[in-house]
């Protein structure tokens, strides 16, 4: 079993916000929204968690 887990933290960026599309499949919404729900947050703040999540824990390997 993965034992990774997703720490909340303090808003890490300060800047003001912008609007951004994505397409994305339906299924992963609905198990965006389920976390969401789940949590007490709303989309927008599992979307920008899971994204920061994802930046901090990227490793740009060579070809």
């Amino acid at each position: 079993m993965d034992n990774k887990i997703l720490k909340i933290e303090a808003k890490r960026y300060k800047e003001e916000s912008v609007v951004v599309s994505a397409r994305i499949p339906k299924d992963m919404l609905q198990d965006i929204d389920f976390v969401a729900k789940e949590s007490g947050r709303t989309r927008n703040e599992i979307i920008s968690l899971f994204l920061d999540f994802a930046l901090k824990n990227t490793e740009i390997t060579e070809r």
